[in-house]
């Protein structure tokens, strides 16, 4: 396949024009990122998006490893001097990496088999004879190929030789092998059976210790749980016909042919019809059918089947992760605030950690309120008085062991000294041990001990999250579902793109950036990027965009694909806090000309830019795409596409599983949303499910088209299982309900919630239903 033919695949894909794709993949080989294509070269792709890109991306890696692959196969059969124009040309047909696969299986080295035994043995005549004239008597016919010196001692090892030469040549052909993978496709169901004796071992997986479920329909959650139930030994897989299961077996295991058997049959011309006179060879090349199709294509297919499975199933695995990855890291961010992070702790303390407005620490130390020490006094005075002196804003609480007990210490310190000004919160420390233990930690707090780098990280995700995050390697964030049974090359490869593509979508201040920022700004890496605080660090604050050209090994190309994502407040030329590049000055300029004012009071001034025609100023270089973008960015220079800072309140009297109660409504945080639902904060240590289906009023397709991680939302208690810590929530609220307030409820009425709640504990009826489809381990 041609780069023409593979731009032309990939236009088909996407339903674009072939020139939008041969552009996008020109600039890709020149070394250009997605988010620099997507952003200043419009006008070359066809306003092509960020998605669009990856996946033209994604296509155009998979499409040149298929080319590649295509050109070894044709290399080694050509060595072997098989190689025909008409197995070149469905060689050079094949669209997939399966169906290249199954056309170079005759011709693909392997060790030596039963049939290549036989066929050394000189049994090759009598498979050929059999199968071209099935009127000949088998047993008669094998007494001429008896050969003592191949171990063909008997007629019956005559005809077996002969019988494993045509399965291998049954099961080696291409087009069969497509229409039984299609019709398995289409009519098969994956079968999962409890392994005998793993009962208490595999309690998780109980949904699925005898489950079947059509193969073009299980969900991705589901697939890759029975997955991982048949890798630790609790389940055995299988497949068999979606409308001829068996109870005590499937259709496949049973000694009833197979509708596979007969698709072989016919294929090869193996007469199986009962009502014709059976001819003396029919008998046994049947029985050569079912052997073909039990032996050597029925494993190969459901291997081949179960690995379609899976990798769509990670897929779909890996776009869940990336999506509440994005999420998380373009949360809103409380902003330029003082902070004080606390990494809570019970026997080790509350950590404590004061970070100035631009993240600096100001102030660490640690609490001892909870048991066992229980100094509570203490604790308050020291966390009153470094409140007071540095004039805390917020005051961020992971959420990890003895979030609550720490949540209710500062709320109550708070209570009794009104003139603070500081605001709870609550913050995911999803990977702020991974940061704390990194080597860039270290660097960067080489005196401080781990758990107050650790306090310091919960104070900067408030302020930013997406500054502190890019700090951890995405997959530590833990935000996915089944993540250590998905390809981790496929997963890191995602992830990077994501926080690439978030990154660059927000914008870096180039003169207060870490460099593991820096590092995802498009264009620069790791090298390039310590270069450049070093240059900061000895130069001073940078002034324009322009100093960037004399940071060491940061070329013009680096420069072209970075210098529109770098801001730098109050510099010397206000376009430089803006998304607009440096090569799009001079329009500006004119822009700035032509509408009579100068450049300072044109920005921000939506009124004058409304009275200017983007059109008036494209040129060979800057086409419209470009200039309408330009006339954005003046309006609102450097704008932060993130959304406003809001906080959730956890409600007061409920810190365990054991306060809930069915019908308490509560309010909490999307901590994760997956194909079947999404996972909520409400803080009792154990996120609930929202199943999909109660999400809404209405159907829902996709979750994430209602919530996304980092939503603040609320909540009513449907189900407990204390036993296997599930929560059943709903979203589903009448405006009547959304009103009530547990708390407010007469005593009585408590009491008939706590008996239900209790009764729900021991019930797994409808619970089981709504949680059938949660994520049995996530993390």
């Amino acid at each position: 396949m041609t780069t023409n033919r593979i731009c032309q695949a990939i236009a088909d894909e996407l339903r674009v024009s072939l020139g939008q794709v041969t552009a996008t993949v020109g600039l890709l080989d020149e070394g250009a990122t997605v988010p620099f294509i997507a952003r200043y070269r419009k006008e070359v792709t066809g306003s092509l998006d960020d998605g669009q890109l990856r996946t033209l991306q994604e296509r155009l890696r998979y499409l040149r490893e298929l080319e590649e692959r295509r050109q070894t196969i044709i290399k080694v059969i050509e060595e072997q001097g098989k190689l025909t124009p008409e197995l070149a040309q469905s060689i050079g047909d094949a669209a997939t990496k399966t169906q290249l696969e199954d056309i170079y299986l005759p011709y693909k080295p392997k060790r030596r088999t039963k049939g290549q035994i036989a066929i050394e043995a000189g049994l090759e005549p009598l498979a050929e004879c059999l199968y071209s004239k099935p009127e000949l008597i088998p047993e008669q016919e094998a007494q001429g190929f008896l050969n003592s010196e191949h171990n063909i001692h008997t007629t019956k090892d005559a005809l077996n030789g002969a019988k494993y030469i045509l399965m291998e040549r049954f099961s080696e052909d291409a087009q069969l092998l497509g229409k039984l993978r299609q019709f398995l496709k289409h009519n098969g169901s994956l079968c999962a059976k409890l392994i005998e004796g793993k009962e208490t071992a595999g309690v998780k997986f109980k949904d699925y210790f005898d489950h079947q479920e059509a193969l073009n329909r299980i969900p991705s959650h589901r697939a890759l749980a029975l997955f991982r139930g048949r890798n630790e030994g609790i389940l055995s897989l299988s497949t068999g016909l979606v409308d001829d299961i068996k109870a005590d077996n499937s259709a496949v295991n049973s000694r009833a042919s197979h509708p596979c058997e007969a698709m072989v049959a016919s294929h090869w011309s193996i007469n199986q019809d009962k009502e014709q006179a059976p001819r003396p060879a029919d008998q046994w090349l049947n029985e050569v059918v079912r052997w073909t199709w039990r032996v050597k294509l029925l494993p190969h297919l459901e291997n081949d089947l179960f690995s379609d499975i899976r990798e769509q199933a990670e897929s779909d695995a890996i776009e869940v992760f990336a999506n509440n990855l994005k999420d998380l890291l373009l949360a809103a961010p409380a902003g330029a605030k003082t902070t004080m992070g606390l990494d809570p702790g019970l026997r080790t303390g509350v950590k404590i950690a004061v970070v100035d407005a631009t993240g600096k620490i100001l102030d660490h130390g640690a609490i001892f309120p909870h048991a066992p020490q229980h100094r509570v006094q203490e604790a308050e005075a020291t966390l009153l008085e470094l409140c007071q002196r540095h004039s805390v804003e917020f005051i961020a609480i992971g959420n990890g062991t003895a979030s609550r007990e720490t949540d209710n210490f500062v709320k109550t310190m708070l209570k009794r000294n009104r003139t603070l000004k500081a605001k709870n919160i609550m913050v995911s420390e999803a990977g702020a041990s991974v940061y704390s233990a990194s080597e860039f930690a270290a660097r960067e707090f080489p005196d401080l001990d781990v758990t107050i780098r650790g306090a310091i990280s919960i104070a900067r995700r408030l302020q930013d999250p997406l500054a502190e995050l890019v700090k951890i390697e995405p997959k530590s964030i833990g935000v996915g579902q089944y993540q250590h049974d998905l390809s981790q090359a496929k997963l890191a490869r995602c992830l990077d793109a994501t926080v690439e593509d978030c990154v660059n979508n927000v914008g870096v201040e180039l003169n207060t950036a870490s460099v593991p920022l820096l590092a995802k700004v498009s264009g620069l890496n790791q090298s390039i990027a310590n270069n450049i605080v070093s240059y900061r660090e000895r130069q001073g604050a940078f002034k324009h965009r322009e100093q960037l050209k004399d940071v060491p090994r940061l070329g013009e190309k680096a420069y072209e694909l970075a210098a529109g994502f770098l801001r730098i407040a109050n510099g010397d030329n206000p376009l430089d806090a803006s998304a607009v590049h440096p090569e799009a000055y001079p329009v500006v300029q004119l822009i700035a000309e032509k509408s009579g004012q100068a450049l300072s009071s044109l920005l921000n001034n939506a009124a004058g830019l409304k009275q200017m025609k983007p059109e008036s100023f494209t040129t060979g270089q800057f086409g419209l795409p470009t200039i309408v973008d330009i006339f954005k960015e003046l309006e609102k220079p450097g704008r932060d596409p993130r959304p406003a800072f809001k906080m959730a309140s956890f409600k007061e009297g409920v810190d365990t599983l054991s306060d809930l109660r069915p019908g308490m409504i509560l309010e909490g945080v999307i901590t994760n949303v997956t194909n079947f639902g999404a996972f909520v904060d409400i803080g009792v240590h154990q996120d609930g499910l929202v199943h999909i289906s109660a999400l809404s009023n209405t159907f829902v397709k996709d979750p994430r088209a209602v919530v996304k991680a980092g939503d603040v939302v609320k909540v009513k208690v449907m189900e407990l299982d204390i036993h296997r810590k599930r929560i059943a929530l709903t979203m589903r609220l009448d405006d009547e309900l959304a009103q009530v307030q547990s708390d407010a409820r007469p005593q009585k009425r408590h009491k008939n919630h706590r008996q239900k709640g209790s009764q729900a504990t021991n019930t797994t009826g409808s619970l089981g239903k709504l949680l059938k489809e949660a994520i049995i381990k996530q993390k």
